[in-house]
């Protein structure tokens, strides 16, 4: 696209119009999805772009995945499924559709019907408040990502808790519902762990070093908290004391992210970094915390995964997994780009410079 601007006034002199057809953007991915537009100009007038347009949305399901790996299908029906999380009485699902609009969704599993929540702006990241009466979620607004609350019901409107110039991502609530962990990412200084208290909506941090932090994650009985960082160099599992102070442990020993307690609180799972091996091990909190050695549950790559917060949730009962699972599109790999040489001048001939 192009728009005529009026250099001396500096500010745009017309209405927008198409200028090269079927430009790929960065949209539906299944990566990074920044909708950029995959095309570069040269300070002389050269032109280069890769031609495709954009791709259609990906067709993925929401399925049940056991110890061993196997998947059942839940919902009849395929979208962009993003990071689904289970009720806490396990009945229905919120979850993000990741495509050309970002919303938020209820999937009730008894009655087998989708309830869209938000019918604007951009959703990530739905987590449900421990009485499943409510959801927080990210939304974004004027291209900030803060943390908003609603109703699961649709009943009342978004209500924002916080105010930053980072992004913000829900990552789990204190079983009380008293407090939030969530993930402050910043450009200067990468993910960490802040907490939300929301009576007051006062933010405080928790784990703030020259590391990165993400996948904040409190125990079901609230005194502990599991949490993924770079400290070691590469990405580990650890848990230490909630809300502090305290020593850590480290959980994973070959790499991990993603962690996620089990509901009675005796087992943690999370993936290895190379986003295929499923682990879990054994905990134990009656007075002081032990873990086990980690166990190999499954290896697969076709569920979704990834940050700062987890893309996956247990069922009550903890036999199951709650997971996204790729669909079997397979985009058609770009093999060349085109080069068009004194584009200026075709440009000048569709937006003539006005006298």
């Amino acid at each position: 696209m192009a728009v005529p601007f009026d250099l001396q006034k500096r500010q745009v002199a017309g209405q927008p119009f198409p200028v090269v057809p079927n430009v790929i953007q960065s949209l539906n991915t299944g990566a990074r999805n920044t909708a950029a537009g995959q095309f570069s100009i040269s300070d002389s007038g050269t032109l280069i772009y890769a031609a495709g347009g954009v791709l259609p949305e990906r067709e993925e399901s929401l399925v049940w995945v056991d110890r061993k790996g196997n998947s059942q299908t839940i919902a009849p029906f395929k979208a962009p499924f993003w990071t689904p999380r289970l009720s806490p009485d396990g009945t229905r699902i919120a979850y993000i559709t990741e495509g050309r609009e970002w919303r938020a969704w209820i999937y009730d599993l008894n009655r087998g019907t989708a309830t869209r929540l938000i019918q604007e702006g951009k959703a990530d990241f739905a987590l449900w408040t421990p009485d499943g009466k409510g959801i927080v979620i990210q939304f974004w607004r004027a291209g900030k990502g803060n943390i908003y609350w609603l109703a699961a019901d649709g009943s009342t409107p978004l209500e924002r808790l916080t105010t930053s110039d980072c992004h913000q991502v829900p990552g789990s609530f204190t079983p009380d519902g008293a407090t939030l962990a969530f993930v402050d990412v910043c450009p200067d200084t990468g993910g960490h762990i802040s907490l939300l208290n929301m009576k007051t909506r006062q933010v405080s941090p928790f784990l703030n070093t020259t590391a990165i932090e993400s996948y904040p994650e409190v125990s079901p009985d609230g005194r502990w908290i599991a949490y993924s960082s770079t400290e070691s160099g590469r990405w580990e599992v650890y848990v230490r004391p909630f809300p502090g102070p305290g020593g850590k442990w480290q959980i994973s020993s070959d790499g991990g992210i993603m962690p996620l307690w089990s509901r009675d609180g005796k087992e943690l799972f999370y993936t290895s970094t190379n986003e295929q091996d499923y682990l879990v091990v054994e905990v134990r909190m009656d007075g002081s915390f032990f873990a086990g050695k980690p166990r190999l549950l499954f290896t697969s790559r076709q569920f979704a995964v990834g940050a700062p917060s987890h893309t996956w949730d247990v069922s009550p009962d903890g036999q199951h997994f709650l997971m996204t699972r790729f669909g079997d599109r397979t985009p058609n790999p770009v093999t060349e780009m085109i080069l068009v040489q004194n584009w200026f001048e075709e440009l000048w001939r569709l937006a003539p410079a006005k006298k």
